[in-house]
């Protein structure tokens, strides 16, 4: 069984349709992680303070866990077109979505992790994170990181630039 992780994006669609080339007919899961609102709070400096007595945390977290349900079962609908058998799945993110990701991993006996990568670099990469590069770091299964079909088409262009200048 593989584990994809899966946000909705162009790039995790491109990773789900490369999943699907290369392991079809596979069983997989298809992992979209939410944040709780108190764990979006703690990473803006101006919440701290910030009057929450009018605001309902668990409409919040409801509204972003039926999201992320839709979101899963789009990808798996995505999987399954793919050519691969597989079912949705979400879970809330308790650290970081990297550690959701591997525990959700070791939690199903996945053999292997699939994810897109946005091919942030330089100073976008060191602020923001990378969420493909923390889970190859930490991972003790194969994982899967397919490049975003932009990024990837760049860099083609680029080695192909080289190749002709040089």
């Amino acid at each position: 069984m593989i584990l994809i992780s899966y946000d909705g994006s162009t790039d995790a669609k491109a990773a789900i349709e490369r999943a699907g080339e290369l392991l079809g007919g596979q069983t997989a899961t298809v992992l979209t992680v939410w944040e709780p609102f108190v764990e979006v709070l703690a990473h803006v400096p101006w919440a701290f303070g910030m009057p929450t007595a009018n605001i309902d945390i668990g409409e919040i977290d409801k509204a972003a866990r039926e999201s992320a349900e839709q979101v899963s079962t789009e990808g798996a609908e995505l999987a399954r077109k793919a050519g691969l058998n597989a079912k949705p799945r979400c879970c809330s993110q308790v650290t970081t979505t990297a550690n959701a990701i591997l525990s959700q991993a070791d939690k199903l006996g996945a053999s292997a992790i699939v994810m897109g990568s946005r091919g942030l670099h330089g100073v976008k990469s060191l602020l923001l994170g990378s969420v493909s590069h923390a889970v190859i770091q930490h991972a003790d299964r194969t994982v899967i990181v397919v490049p975003s079909p932009a990024v990837a088409t760049a860099r083609g262009q680029e080695r192909h630039e080289a190749h002709e200048a040089g």
